[in-house]
């Protein structure tokens, strides 16, 4: 079976997109499992992602979007891919995704998207066992006491003087996989670089580090707003480019920012299944 794809990125985060909405887009595929999305994944021997991204019909909203990471696994949310569907749907939407509903439309040249609410209880990131997400009170090597955001996925958020001293390689996968986040966690670690200007690192769980990460950057943002460092309204700048992030205490985060198609082709499904 031949299936159509569109390859996409939003600040250098990558996407495989394959278009599921309707059997007259790209047939009906069979059911996605987390070794054909790997397979796909794989820059040696598939197309090469981040993740890959399956959009699907959906019985309440426009429709739904479906996040693998490169390991295969599957995950909640992704607001780089975001962007990218909402460039390539062409027009307001509201998009269901495993970490809630979101609301998206393209603007000059990428994407506006409403990312929804963050939440802050222990037991939404979540952690193993109850603490103060504001101030969590544990630490490795030189990264301590970071703040806990669920934007959809789970984040920590560590600031730093300098993001470029700390060995994010080495430093992510050990706090991605530490039992006090059963579900693993991202990691992210920010520098205050400006006023309202934020630099950012991040560490994907499932994905290692990227050069953008759009649920990172409304996670850190909200942290620095929560914190007093910035105001409602945050420039992000990650290695792949700019975001910009606006939150409101009590509101829903509005991300925006860039995105790209890179381009179009097609693959036989029983070469990756």
């Amino acid at each position: 079976m031949r299936v159509p794809f569109v390859k996409m990125h939003g600040l250098g985060n990558d996407f495989i997109v394959l278009d599921a909405r309707a059997p007259e887009r790209s047939g009906t595929l069979p059911a996605m499992t987390g070794e054909v999305a790997r397979a796909l994944a794989d820059r040696r021997e598939g197309i090469g992602c981040d993740q890959l991204i399956l959009l699907e019909p959906s019985e309440t909203h426009t429709f739904r979007m479906r996040i693998f990471n490169s390991d295969g696994g599957e995950v909640e949310a992704c607001g780089n891919a975001s962007r990218a569907v909402a460039l390539l749907h062409g027009e307001a939407a509201k998009i269901e995704t495993a970490g809630g509903v979101i609301a998206l439309e393209p603007a000059d040249g990428g994407a506006s998207v409403d990312m929804g609410t963050p939440r802050f209880d222990w037991d939404a990131i979540p952690l193993g066992y109850a603490m103060d997400t504001a101030n969590m009170p544990v630490g490795w090597a030189e990264l301590e006491t970071p703040m806990a955001v669920n934007v959809g996925n789970p984040h920590v958020v560590f600031f730093v003087e300098d993001t470029e001293i700390i060995d994010l390689a080495a430093l992510g996968p050990l706090i991605e996989r530490d039992p006090l986040f059963p579900e693993g966690i991202n990691v992210n670690v920010a520098s205050l670089v400006g006023e309202d200007h934020l630099r950012l690192n991040v560490w994907e769980r499932g994905a290692g580090l990227t050069r953008a990460c759009g649920t990172g950057a409304c996670a850190t943002a909200v942290a620095a707003i929560r914190k007093g460092l910035t105001g409602n309204t945050v420039r992000v700048t990650l290695p792949g480019g700019d975001l910009t992030i606006e939150w409101n205490e009590g509101g829903t985060i509005r991300m925006t920012g860039p995105a790209s198609e890179s381009y179009r082709g097609s693959f036989e499904w029983d070469d990756y299944a």
